[in-house]
Parts: C-alpha cells; sequence; structure tokens
C-alpha cells in the first residue's frame, strides 16, 4: 500500500507540474508554429495601417499598407484600416493593375484589377474587415504574371526587374501573390522567383482564404524598359545590383570578358540570335559563314536553344558578343558578362530610336558595350509588298505619324531582312577589331 500511495504522489506531482507549464507550452506552440491549426484562426486586434500610394510613375501604380493588412484573394480586394490622420475620404477605394505597363491600354486589359480599400479607425459605417483565414509574419507582394508575358523581353522588362525592385529588399523573407497566374512563366523563371522568395509563388486568383500581413505592396517599382533608375529605386539598386543577382541565381561563370589576342589564335566566342518568320534573315546560312569569316567563333541559337532558360544563360555568358536583329531574343544580353558586346541589326524603316530605346539605352548601365547595323532599303523584304515608290520605302516618317500600329503592322511584324553580305562583312570586321588585341 505504502508503494502504491508513493507512486500516486510521483504521479499528482508530475500533473501538477505540467498544468504549470501548459500556458508556457501553448504559447511556445503558436510562437513556432508548432501547432499550425491553433494559430490560424486567431483573431488580431484591429491595428491602423499607413497606407501609401504613388500613381504619378509613368511605368506603373503602387500601393504601399503597413500594419494590418487584410488580402481577399477571392474579390482581389486588400483592406486596410488607417489612422483617422492620415484617412483621405478620395482614397477609401483605389483600383489599380499591378503590371508595369500602364500607358499601353492592351497590356492591361490582360491584367486583374486589384482594389484597395481603406477606412479610418474606429469609424462608424467603415469597412468591415474580414476575418484572418491565414496569419504571415512576412511581407507581401501583389503582382501580374499576365499582360504580356509571351516573351522574355517583357517578363524581364514587366514583371521580373519590377519584382527585384519591389521584393529584393526582404532576401526572400517576402510572400508573392500572383494576379493572372500563368503555370508557364513560373515555370521558366522558377530560378528567379525563388531567389526573389523562399516561399511558393500563390495563385491570388485561386485563394479562397483570406491572408493577414504585416505590410504589402500592390503593384512594382519599375523605372526604364529592361533597365533601372538608381535615382529613383527607393532602395537605390543599380542594373549591375540586378545582374549581380541574375549571375548568381544562375550560377553564371564570367563576371567579366577576357579580350581574344590576336596573336593567340583563338577565336572571340558569337552568340547569333536566329528568328524565325518576323524579322528573320533570309541568307541566314550565308551571314553565319560571313561571321565566321570575320574571326569569331559562332554559336548559332534558334528558337528551340533559347527555350531552356537556365542552360541558354549558360550559353550566353560563356560569348564575348551577342548579335541579333532588333526582337525579344536581344534580352538574353542579361547574361552576358561585362565588357561584352550587344550588337543589334536594326531593320529598315526610321526603326533606329525604338530599337536602341529598347536595347541600346541600357547597355552602358550594364556594363556592356553597344554596335549596330541598320539595314538599307535594298536589304528588307518590303520591296515583296509594296511598289518602289510607296512611302515605305521614300518616306518611313509618314508611316510613323499614321500612329504606332501601323508602325508594327509594316515595319516591326512585316518584314524580314536580306543582308548585303559585303556592307555586314564591313559592319564585322569593325565589330572584330573593337574587341580584340593585338
Amino acid at each position: 500500500m505504502r508503494r502504491r500511495h508513493e507512486s500516486s504522489r510521483k504521479y499528482e506531482s508530475a500533473a501538477a507540474v505540467l498544468w504549470l507549464l501548459l500556458p508556457l507550452l501553448v504559447l511556445v506552440a503558436l510562437n513556432t508554429n508548432f501547432l499550425p491549426q491553433l494559430a490560424r484562426y486567431v483573431a488580431a486586434p484591429i491595428i491602423s495601417s499607413k497606407l501609401t500610394c504613388n500613381f504619378t510613375t509613368f511605368r506603373s501604380n503602387t500601393c504601399t499598407m503597413e500594419g494590418n493588412v487584410h488580402i481577399d484573394g477571392k474579390s482581389a480586394t486588400v483592406y486596410v484600416i488607417v489612422s483617422s490622420s492620415t484617412y483621405r475620404p478620395e482614397n477609401s477605394t483605389i483600383k489599380l493593375h499591378p503590371y508595369a505597363r500602364k500607358w499601353e491600354e492592351k497590356a492591361m486589359s490582360l491584367v486583374r484589377e486589384v482594389t484597395v480599400r481603406s477606412s479610418p479607425a474606429g469609424a462608424s459605417g467603415g469597412i468591415s474587415l474580414p476575418p484572418c483565414s491565414v496569419r504571415h509574419d512576412v511581407p507581401a507582394v501583389v503582382f501580374s504574371t499576365g499582360g504580356y508575358n509571351w516573351n522574355i523581353f517583357h517578363v524581364m522588362s514587366d514583371i521580373v526587374i519590377p519584382l527585384y525592385l519591389t521584393a529584393r529588399q526582404y532576401n526572400g523573407r517576402v510572400q508573392l501573390l500572383a494576379t493572372d497566374y500563368e503555370p508557364s512563366v513560373v515555370a521558366r523563371y522558377k530560378a528567379i522567383l525563388a531567389a526573389l522568395s523562399i516561399y511558393p509563388v500563390l495563385d491570388l486568383d485561386a485563394d479562397t482564404t483570406v491572408r493577414c500581413f504585416p505590410l504589402a505592396h500592390v503593384g512594382l517599382e519599375s523605372h526604364r524598359e529592361l533597365s533601372i533608375d538608381p535615382a529613383l529605386s527607393s532602395n537605390g539598386y543599380t542594373m549591375m545590383n540586378f545582374l549581380d543577382f541574375i549571375r548568381s541565381t544562375y550560377s553564371l561563370q564570367r563576371p567579366w570578358v577576357t579580350p581574344v589576342s590576336k596573336s593567340s589564335g583563338q577565336k572571340p566566342p558569337l552568340v547569333m540570335i536566329l528568328r524565325r518568320q518576323i524579322r528573320e534573315l533570309t541568307n541566314e546560312a550565308d551571314a553565319i559563314a560571313a561571321v565566321m569569316d570575320a574571326g569569331f567563333e559562332v554559336v548559332a541559337a534558334g528558337p528551340e536553344d533559347v527555350s531552356d532558360l537556365e542552360r541558354f544563360a549558360g550559353v550566353v555568358n560563356s560569348c564575348d558578343v551577342l548579335l541579333g536583329v532588333h526582337g525579344s531574343g536581344l534580352t538574353n544580353m542579361l547574361f552576358l558578362p561585362r565588357n561584352a558586346t550587344v550588337a543589334q541589326i536594326i531593320p529598315w524603316g526610321e526603326l533606329k530610336w525604338p530599337c536602341r530605346h529598347s536595347y541600346g539605352e541600357q547597355v552602358p548601365d550594364m556594363g556592356l558595350r553597344y554596335a549596330e547595323y541598320e539595314a538599307t532599303v535594298q536589304e528588307t523584304t518590303l520591296a515583296e509588298r509594296y511598289p518602289r515608290d510607296h512611302a515605305v520605302f521614300t518616306d518611313p516618317l509618314s508611316i510613323h505619324r499614321q500612329g504606332y500600329d501601323k508602325v508594327w503592322d509594316i515595319f516591326i511584324n512585316g518584314q524580314n531582312v536580306t543582308l548585303d553580305l559585303n556592307r555586314f562583312r564591313g559592319f564585322l570586321q569593325q565589330l572584330y577589331q573593337s574587341i580584340v588585341t593585338e
């Protein structure tokens, strides 16, 4: 009996200790997410948030909320309670498309609208915050993978670089929420997305939960086509910072070009982007032969070669020159080592400015060099569609004055290029001399 009594006292003592420790154990579980279902529906006090929006930039509209942010994916609505001292009635409902190409109506029509609703703390008749289904302890970035998502230029210029500018500051501790979720975009750029966030990208449109965050960005910071303006960057980022990020993400081995000496017998490697159907080189084989004759080691890259982004990034990084007709393939300049050269073939039609705007003006900020070959009227296949006395040949600027759609249909989307090989060889000779040493 005595042993049984002593055993009973031991159990009672242990139970008492457990009762004393129970509050502490629950607290630890909640803070460590050890019991996620217990923490999942815990109501939080209503905290006034700070809401700041910027609709003044040319490329994108953005809103940032800090404090207590509720995001309802089903309705694409972000709810915030702001302090009465900063609340402005005209900002009670704000609508924006989280895509960095706001001047192009066609692009924005492909992007889901997100609504930001706010009201002052304690106001009668104010918004009712939907209860949190999931509470996150990291910031959120709401953006779109819609828009012009079918080529690398627009994905890099309108999504990836703006996403870097907005999310990189959090060193991976940020939740990305995508409207217009496009699986092919997420899959192709998975390495970049994983380098920006340690969490999987959430499909906001398909999300039936209400997610709460301590801070949220709706829309992405953006400055230029395929570039960054350090003076406008809220975190002081430069294009060099972005390229270092890209090289790290894809484990690119060459940070700099090592100039080839003529006396070494080596040939500088050149990757040649080959287009199909639009702005295609009709005498492609002869053009490749001319590049080889000029002294380059040529890597010919067609659409099937550039489709594997991670592999092709390494190919481009191994080269000293990237050459191609104006088009999205030139965006692969992002993978070149510093001091490499981008050589753009500009089609006929007074296209020098738009071609430079897309793939020339950014080059110095990337630590690269730029060269261009401008096709003459004798080098366009437009002669197969128009008589030689047509304004397409005699006054191309008059076509420009009819609007961008006309320029697109005729000069950008309506011609191929037949290189004057003698003229092209002269350009290649100058290009070769500019990158080799004695």
